[in-house]
């Protein structure tokens, strides 16, 4: 099994085959090969058999699985969380009202540990790997439970607005490359670059420049005053380039001061 059981239930046998309903498989024998009517030689004209589902969708709808199985007899009380197996039994055939099949169900997003399988012997039988719920009518019912592996929730895609679309770096409708002419070698790049021209590569988020697509202009204030050459200079007027020889002569300092302090000779002691 690969999926754990969401249902079990009873089923009218004829002679040997099964009158389950759609969607649900009986369990006509046993690991032995023997028939598993359950019913037959107690006086009854009719059997029946223990059928099992794995339906997720028809049979159920709710999303349930079978957590545990127990067998009751007839005085026991119902436990809690627990309920009956289905009946799928013709009203003229009678189910053994001595013990009772129970299971309990319990959703499959919170389900740890649910049944696999069922599985019914001869009473001194053993199956390894298998738990021994009990006997019922001759035969033993065994079941076993794994782990239930759930699937990961996928991530919903987001919705992203206009606004944030027209923030993204690079742009929605980029035509694609195409082949240009190589420049001849020594040809002088434009100083101007468009947006899409941009010396960094762009493909890379490490690649792409705060400045790119950031045109270049000088501010009114400077415009002005830079529309011819004589007023041009003004703005440097007090602009004063210092030499080598100048800035050792203005920061010149001797430590003559240290030196004298360094060449004074401890005191002794006479």
């Amino acid at each position: 099994m690969t999926t754990p059981l969401t249902g079990l239930g009873w089923t009218p046998a004829a002679s040997s085959a099964s009158v389950a309903p759609a969607g649900w498989t009986s369990i006509t024998s046993t690991v032995d090969g023997a028939p598993a009517n359950f019913g037959k030689g107690f006086a009854q004209k009719s059997s029946y058999f223990l059928c099992f589902t794995s339906a997720m969708k028809s049979e159920n709808p709710t999303g349930d699985v079978i957590s545990d199985v127990i067998i009751l007899s007839e005085k026991s009380p119902l436990p809690s969380g627990y309920t009956y197996v289905k009946e799928f039994s013709d009203p003229k055939i009678s189910v053994s009202k001595k013990k009772k099949l129970c299971v309990k169900l319990i959703p499959l997003g919170t389900a740890e540990v649910a049944v696999y399988e069922i599985l019914l012997s001869s009473k001194s039988k053993v199956i390894p790997n298998y738990m021994r719920i009990g006997e019922m009518s001759g035969f033993a019912l065994w079941c076993k439970k794994e782990h239930v592996s759930k699937p990961k929730p996928l991530p919903k895609p987001r919705n992203i607005s206009l606004e944030m679309k027209q923030l993204l770096l690079e742009p929605h409708n980029v035509d694609p490359p195409s082949e240009k002419p190589v420049a001849p070698f020594g040809l002088k790049k434009q100083a101007t670059l468009k947006r899409h021209e941009s010396t960094y590569e762009s493909s890379s988020v490490y690649g792409i420049s705060a400045m790119d697509g950031v045109p270049f202009a000088l501010h009114p204030k400077f415009e002005s005053s830079l529309s011819t050459g004589a007023t041009a200079l003004s703005l440097f007027k007090d602009l004063h380039i210092k030499s080598f020889a100048d800035i050792e002569k203005e920061y010149n300092y001797g430590f003559v001061v240290e030196r004298t302090a360094a060449a004074r000779l401890p005191p002794t002691i006479s």
